[in-house]
This record gives C-alpha cells, sequence and structure tokens, in this order.
C-alpha cells in the first residue's frame, strides 16, 4: 500500500447558513485514483476545493504530505497549486486571448521557469495528448475535446503530485470525455500521481480505483471500491 499523500479530518463547511460538508473524512494514497461521487449539491467540489487549498474549511484539517494546508495562507496555497498540485474544471478555463501552447506554460512561467523551457514542456504535453495542432490556436478555434485535452496538459506541465479534476467531462460528448479520461487515467499510473475525480456519472467513476460516495455533505457509509477501468 502507498503512502498516505493527502488527507482530510472532520471537514466541515457551510456557505451562509446552507452545509456543504458535514464532517468528511478522507485519506488518498500516492498514485491512487479516487473518484467522489454523489448528487448535484451533495458537496462534492466543495470538497474538492477543500482539499486543493482552494478554500478553506469552516473547520477540520486538510493535510498534504507532513504540512497541515487549511491553515497556510493564500499566497502559500497558492505556490502549492503551482508546483504540486493540478486542477482540471469542468469548462477547462483557458485563457481566451492565449494560444494553447502559452496556455499550457502559464503554470511554469509564474513558478519561475524561462519562456523556453516552458514552451517546450508546453508543446511536448500537447504532442502527448495527441492536440499539438492546438498548439497555436486560440481556445474559441479549438473543439471541446481539444481544449480540455489543453487545460489536462496544463494541470499536468509541472509534473504534480495531485491531479484534482472537477467534472472534467461535463462538457464534453462521451466521446471526447473518454479520450480525456483515458489520457488522465494513463499519465497518472505512468507518473504514480494521485487523482481526485469529482463526478456524478457513474461511467466516469469506473476509471478510479475507489469511490467516496456523499450524500447531504457527509460520507455515505456504504462507499466500496469500483475496482478502476483499465
Amino acid at each position: 500500500m502507498n503512502p498516505t499523500l493527502l488527507s482530510a479530518r472532520a471537514l466541515h463547511h457551510s456557505y451562509g447558513h446552507t452545509p456543504a460538508l458535514r464532517g468528511v473524512d478522507l485519506d488518498i494514497a500516492q498514485g491512487e485514483i479516487v473518484a467522489v461521487t454523489g448528487p448535484s449539491g451533495c458537496g462534492k467540489s466543495t470538497l474538492l476545493h477543500c482539499l486543493a487549498g482552494l478554500i478553506r474549511p469552516d473547520s477540520g484539517q486538510v493535510r498534504y504530505r507532513d504540512t497541515r494546508l487549511d491553515d497556510r495562507s493564500e499566497a502559500a496555497r497558492s505556490r502549492l497549486r503551482r508546483t504540486e498540485f493540478g486542477v482540471l474544471f469542468q469548462f477547462g478555463q483557458l485563457v481566451a486571448e492565449l494560444p494553447g501552447a502559452e496556455n499550457v506554460a502559464l503554470p511554469l512561467l509564474l513558478a519561475g521557469a524561462s519562456r523556453r523551457s516552458a514552451a517546450a514542456a508546453a508543446r511536448s504535453w500537447l504532442e502527448r495528448l495527441g492536440v499539438a495542432a492546438a498548439a497555436d490556436r486560440l481556445p474559441g478555434e479549438m473543439s471541446g475535446g481539444e481544449q480540455q485535452r489543453c487545460a489536462l496538459a496544463r494541470a499536468l506541465v509541472t509534473d504534480p503530485a495531485v491531479v484534482f479534476a472537477d467534472e472534467p467531462t461535463g462538457a464534453l460528448d462521451s466521446l471526447a470525455g473518454e479520450k480525456v479520461l483515458t489520457e488522465l487515467v494513463r499519465i497518472a499510473r505512468e507518473r504514480g500521481t494521485a487523482v481526485v475525480l469529482v463526478t456524478h456519472d457513474s461511467q466516469v467513476a469506473a476509471y478510479a480505483g475507489r469511490e467516496i460516495a456523499l450524500r447531504d455533505g457527509a460520507a455515505d457509509p456504504l462507499t466500496l471500491p469500483v475496482g478502476g477501468a483499465a
């Protein structure tokens, strides 16, 4: 069993008077692919945002390796997301004014890499993910599947220890979604990257090795392994 890389203990978070998380505990091992599932409004995205340091929980702890994440400053959490974490959102969230290669290179540039090395790494990842032709095209000139694979390249370009994917195929047709998931799982397994995959789709969850079901902000006690897809 690989060592625990990321953990949450007794996470609570509310939006106003509406609870989103109610005492969630979670452990994710190095190289593990975990699907967080449940209906809309059950707290899936809030859990991912807490684990990735995008928001702080109201109470409870998030630990990454030996470091407590939830009590670090926003600047420190941002640095961690640029170096140790990769984030893939449902709609990619590419910068509309930048071509594909520059979008992918952004995390490296923000971390202080040279423009030449960042551009080379970006183009290498785009080629690896089968979208080299998108390197010089703006997001508006790409298909939805191309945009999402560019966004996946951006999430992977820093060689992160953890990738957080929030409904990564929700805006794609089935074929494009399958390509994104297949590449994400393949690369995660090759590189020993942990993946937290938020989805309401059982077919997407089947790509994971384990499933955590949320219901009304709490982990379902009947959560079971899903076995993982090849």
